[in-house]
Order: structure tokens, then sequence, then C-alpha cells
């Protein structure tokens, strides 16, 4: 049995300390600066930026130096992704350059638009040549290295110890493994069983990741794998709350800053979206931020009108959308319950 307090418990990857178990996913168009410093301050023990696609960093591509721009958190974890050892060694320097204090390389995105160019969990069917993305990060950066991977293309190549193992063996300070194979994409429950033959592969720490909500699924998850450590990603849509939660409640404590009434969810997402303004720009600030807002009417105000929701989500004025997003949020005098909340 699991004692819960170890995802409470630091951890150490590759010499940078970690201050809980309980980690932010890094997804992408999803985790920017604004979301992971809002995931951070609910007590989520490490946050991973998006995706960064390796090439288009090195060639300097506009807009890619805000994926990798130091949030000013205790620890700054960048992802990369690529097909192209030389592109994802000058990628690591850059992100190096910038302040990460980990890197992570991407293979277990399943996207069609990843694993097309051989990327993401596509690297899974040439290990040989995964490790040689592998060699060149670590040998590129002096900062500890990670991976995330999937446990295989598909229910014939379950090899995650295989690329696990040799991961290790190439310098790779720590592992996550994402429950399902490429080709199940998000259907059906992810395996934490089979995590374990991971787990039992390496001796460095190893990460569980695939539907975890809460903190009795993070205890279970650890209980079947064996892993170190948990990874939460899509239970954050609309709550960047619940990595935190899960950490706050393995010490026995209770959260503090969520916003338990409409007044506060109010204040809270209309900040989540001027951050993301401030970051991004008006123009491409409002087209990142409608997901969001989405997600956040979607969890916690269901019964919004189909009107107020379009006029939310395709408004070009940010007084406009602001002044919605309170009125809608204003129309339910009871306090509210911050569903999947720790």
């Amino acid at each position: 049995m699991v004692n819960m307090t170890k995802l409470a418990a630091p951890l150490d990857i590759g010499g940078v300390s970690i201050r809980n178990r309980v980690f932010l996913a890094p997804m992408s168009g999803i985790t920017d600066e604004p979301f992971r410093r809002r995931a951070h301050a609910h007590g989520a023990g490490l946050v991973v930026s998006e995706m960064v696609a390796s090439g288009e960093l090195a060639k300097g591509r506009a807009g890619f130096d805000l994926r990798i721009r130091h949030s000013g958190l205790p620890v700054h974890m960048v992802q990369l992704a690529g097909r192209e050892a030389i592109h994802m060694a000058e990628g690591a320097r850059i992100a190096a350059g910038e302040g990460a204090d980990i890197i992570d390389i991407n293979m277990g995105c399943p996207a069609k638009k990843v694993t097309g160019g051989y990327a993401g969990s596509a690297l899974m069917l040439d290990l040989d040549h995964a490790l040689s993305l592998i060699e060149a990060v670590v040998g590129a950066v002096k900062v500890p290295v990670t991976v995330k991977m999937r446990l295989g293309w598909d229910e014939d190549a379950l090899n995650a110890p295989t690329l696990a193992r040799r991961a290790e063996q190439a310098g790779v300070k720590m592992v996550t493994v994402h429950g399902r194979t490429r080709c199940q994409f998000y259907q059906g429950k992810a395996d934490w069983r089979a995590i374990a033959r991971v787990k039992e592969a390496v001796s460095i720490p190893v990460v569980a990741n695939g539907d975890v909500c809460s903190p009795a699924e993070a205890v279970a998850i650890l209980e079947q794998s064996g892993a170190d450590a948990v990874m939460v990603g899509r239970a954050h849509y609309g709550a960047p709350w619940i990595a935190g939660g899960i950490a706050i409640a393995a010490a026995g404590e209770k959260a503090t800053n969520l916003p338990l009434n409409p007044a506060a969810l109010a204040d809270y997402v209309v900040a989540h979206y001027e951050d993301m303004l401030a970051l991004y720009g008006v123009e491409s600030g409002l087209r990142q931020a409608r997901k969001h807002l989405g997600w956040y009417l979607d969890r916690h105000a269901g019964g919004v009108a189909d009107d107020s929701r379009k006029a939310i989500l395709t408004a070009f004025e940010p007084a406009r959308v602001i002044a919605l997003l309170r009125d809608v949020f204003s129309r339910d005098p009871q306090p509210l319950k911050l569903r999947s909340a720790a």
C-alpha cells in the first residue's frame, strides 16, 4: 500500500531538487507561461513548457522564444520535439542558454502532425535513431535531460522498457511514461501496471502519466506502476489547480488559494485571460485564450446560454469578453463546486 505522503516528498532529478512528486504535464498549446505560473502557484511540484519544435527554435522562427522564456519559477523545464539530432542539440543549447534547468525530449506525442514528421512517439519505431537524439541533447548541455514516452507504438511493440534502459545508459536522468500506446491516442484506459515494467528496467526516477485526476487516482497509479512520481495532463483543462491540489492533499494540508465562489472564479478567469493577452499580444492572445475560456465555461458554468458562450468565444474586443465572463460567473449566487479539485 503506497503511503500518500510519498507524493508530497521532494524528488531529485539529476541534482535539481523538485518540491513534490505531482507534476503538470507538457501540453502543446496549453502549458504556456501563464498556465505554468498558475499550476505552480497552486502547488504543482514541477511544471513543463509546452512542446517546442527544435527545428523551428534552432532556425529562430518568430514566437518560439516565448515558449522557452524563463518564467521566473524555481525550476524551468523545457520540452523539445524533433527528428534531427543537429536541431535537437541546438534547441537544447538555446533553451539552456535561456535558463532551462531541465531539458525534456518528447517521444510520446501521438498527434499525426508530429508523428507524420517522424517525431514524438514515432521515434519509438526506431530506437537507434531515438538514442541518437538523446545522445545529441545530453552531449549538448550540462543540465539534466529527461525523456517522455508512451508504452510503445502499438500493442505489438511495447518497447518502453528498452527505450528507458538505453536512455538511462545514455545519461538521461528521468523518464515519464504515459500508459497508452501511440495507436491508442487517448482512447480506453491507461495501463498503469504496464508502466511497472519500465520502473523495473531502470534505476533513475520514473514518472507515471495517464488518467490521473484526483488524489485517489494518484495513489493508485503509484501502487500499480511502482513509479516515483505522477504527471497530470488533461485533467487541468479549465482547472490549473489539479496537480497542486493533489500534492497539497498528500501533505495533509488544505488548498487556500482556490477561487471558491463566482466572483473569485470570474476574477481568476479574467486574470488568466489578461495574462495571455499580455504575453501574445491582443490579436494572437484572443485566439489562443479561447480554448481555455471554453474549458472554464464547460467545467464551471455548464448552464451558460449558447448565445453568451458564442459571444465570449468569438468577440474580438477584450473588454467585451471580460464583461461577458463576469456576467456569466455572477449568475450563480451559490459557492461553486470545483469538480476534480483536490
